[in-house]
């Protein structure tokens, strides 16, 4: 028996994740004014409410965008149970201070990814820790608009990959400008979905499952690095992820 159109937008809208505002290939557009054009009734024309609501996206595959990056986060990110530790890592208060988004957008991408071993929010703390040291605002290079970038160091180029259909990702997209990584969502939910596609890169290139702490490394560019380079890219890491595991023992 053939569905109905009804049925099958309600079969489309089961793949998407539970957080998501918009059935797959399209993405949602927050609340906003509408410039209303002059007409013959309305000469001075005017300026409306659009209220939020949702976009096809211009090739009709997985994306996300800034609005629904930010609507996710508000409605769902706080009631996330499994958090990173909440110690600051001696940042006076600033390590906690994106506990929540790091455990919202941790668990996103492993529900949507579904990887064999889930990634812990932990790691993701550490990695913000020695890449920004929880620092939205940084930039690698203040003479490059182009170098890394906030709090998981997300260059231009990294930027471009996670929005390019025809590129090396086979789904799952974001669609962002380079201001929108200056946002602490944008910017982990990016960067988490770019350590997924160094745990592929590198599972690959050991031609077994990496673990996380293997992908962290491709993520910070140490397989490619020089021995020692490799060791102080990894060192403030290692250390940050050994002080947030003493949250196991209680």
């Amino acid at each position: 028996m053939k569905k109905t159109p009804s049925e099958k937008k309600e079969t489309k809208r089961k793949n998407t994740h539970a957080w998501r505002l918009c059935p797959p290939g399209e993405h949602w557009r927050r609340t906003h004014p509408l410039r209303i054009s002059p007409s013959r009734k309305n000469p001075a024309g005017g300026v409306t409410t659009r209220h939020g609501h949702c976009v096809l996206n211009p090739t009709g595959k997985d994306q996300l965008y800034p609005d629904e990056i930010q609507e996710m986060a508000e409605q769902n990110f706080s009631k996330v149970k499994e958090k990173p530790c909440p110690i600051d890592l001696g940042f006076k208060n600033k390590g906690n201070q994106y506990d929540d988004i790091i455990a919202g957008w941790t668990k996103y991408w492993n529900d949507v990814l579904k990887p064999e071993t889930p990634l812990a929010p932990d790691i993701v703390k550490a990695l913000i820790a020695s890449e920004s040291g929880f620092d939205p605002k940084i930039l690698a290079n203040m003479k490059n608009k182009n170098s890394a970038r906030g709090l998981m160091q997300i260059t231009n180029k990294t930027r471009k990959i996670l929005a390019d259909e025809k590129g090396e990702l086979k789904d799952h997209y974001l669609t962002l400008t380079r201001e929108d990584i200056n946002d602490p969502s944008n910017n982990i939910c990016a960067g988490i979905r770019w350590l997924f596609r160094k745990h592929a890169i590198a599972s690959s290139l050991l031609k077994r499952t990496a673990s996380w702490e293997e992908a962290v490394a491709e993520f910070k560019g140490a397989r490619t690095a020089t021995k020692a380079r490799a060791s102080v890219l990894m060192k403030r890491f290692s250390e940050k992820l050994e002080d947030l595991k003493k949250c196991e023992k209680f």
